[in-house]
């Protein structure tokens, strides 16, 4: 992981390629009587940097978990649509690429969109990230 609270999302291509990179990093972890992770989608590409701040709640991950599920199983998902945060979503466009949009709606209207040839095992790694993060919350 790449900071010391970690990124429950990190997405990238391979090194020598376009060098896209879709990452959801943890900022600032649960404190007492707040019950959500303060984070941030950073989006990088050649051309574009940006990130969007959203904030993570347990239930959320749950969401997450399931998505991971869907992905496994080549369907599209769509995360953290209640309206009331960035909105996520990944679809496969062929084996071995994905398509990856953020979209900040309850803010700038901003959509940031990325094709990303993800490794082998991206899904494994996506779920590791999570049990990384999930201790955030119980520890």
């Amino acid at each position: 992981m790449a900071d010391d609270l970690g990124e429950l999302i990190h997405l990238t291509d391979p090194p020598g390629t376009s060098g896209h990179v879709v990452s959801l990093r943890v900022l600032e972890p649960p404190s007492p009587g707040r019950n959500f992770l303060d984070c941030e989608f950073v989006v990088e590409t050649e051309t574009v940097k940006g990130s969007f701040p959203v904030y993570v709640a347990s239930d959320d991950l749950d969401d997450w978990a399931e998505a991971l599920e869907a992905l496994e199983g080549n369907r599209f998902v769509s995360w953290l649509n209640s309206g009331r945060t960035v909105q996520f979503k990944i679809k496969t466009v062929s084996p071995g690429v994905i398509a990856v949009s953020v979209h900040d709606g309850p803010s700038s209207q901003v959509t940031v969109s990325v094709p990303l040839f993800p490794a082998t095992g991206w899904i494994e790694d996506q779920r590791a990230r999570l049990d990384e993060v999930r201790r955030l919350f119980s520890g």
